[in-house]
């Protein structure tokens, strides 16, 4: 049986709370994210955006409040949010998408209502499903496809959220915009510069050059991003 929670102690380095005074923390039930790329509700509600101050108070507002993630309802405080993820609370009409800064740390970035229609998912796997092309994307979803289609393991599929109707397609390419969500350049964000088999070379907007792997790199734009990457 899985342990409702963890020691605040050994928790991801990824997760952006407080180690000491509280010995415990809420555990994620296992779904869509890694424990190093999502959070719980519960986490979510008491350490990021401190509407609660304890779980009981927590889960009275995901039963009481209409808080969506990704388009969906979500009661269960013990549901995991992750990167790139949408969060919506309809009652006080604002909307926040799960980023990682670039000290590694799970954030949230509020974003305007149009935006928290879509979501970018990066493609880390194609399965041939009789005569269609299932794409399977980092947050666990798959998506049908034409078998004809153009879509690249690496490349980003952008979906409205809750329909996951694809409007959108960016490949990794040479000038494609990236953000970086592991390793040592995690939170950074480049024009791609080059592509070997396993590193990508990109360039910063202030004209440095940075280089990381392959499997580090998110698409999220050409020209530019189509997501908020930042607080400005």
């Amino acid at each position: 049986m899985i342990k409702r929670h963890l020691k605040r102690l050994a928790v991801p380095k990824s997760w952006n709370v407080k180690r000491k005074g509280i010995k415990f923390i809420s555990r994620p039930i296992p779904g869509t994210h890694s424990y190093d790329e999502g959070l719980s509700m519960n986490v979510i509600l008491k350490d990021l955006l401190h509407y609660a101050h304890t779980t009981r108070e927590s889960k009275k507002i995901l039963i009481n409040k209409t808080i969506l993630i990704d388009g969906v309802r979500r009661k269960n405080q013990r549901f995991i949010v992750g990167l790139m993820d949408v969060i919506s609370i309809s009652e006080l009409k604002t909307n926040y998408r799960v980023l990682i800064r670039k000290n590694g740390k799970l954030t949230l970035i509020k974003i305007d209502e149009k935006e928290a229609k879509i979501k970018p998912c990066k493609i880390v796997g194609k399965t041939l499903v009789k005569d269609k092309i299932q794409l399977n994307l980092f947050d666990g979803r798959n998506i049908l496809v034409d078998k004809k289609s153009q879509y690249r393991i690496g490349d980003t599929v952008v979906i409205e959220v809750p329909s996951q109707k694809i409007v959108e397609h960016f490949k990794l390419e040479r000038n494609a915009l990236v953000f970086i969500t592991k390793g040592k350049k995690v939170g950074d964000s480049g024009k791609v510069e080059n592509i070997s088999q396993r590193e990508i070379t990109c360039k910063k907007e202030s004209g440095e050059i940075i280089e990381t792997r392959k499997q580090y790199v998110f698409v999220v734009g050409k020209e530019k991003p189509i997501i908020k990457l930042e607080e400005k």
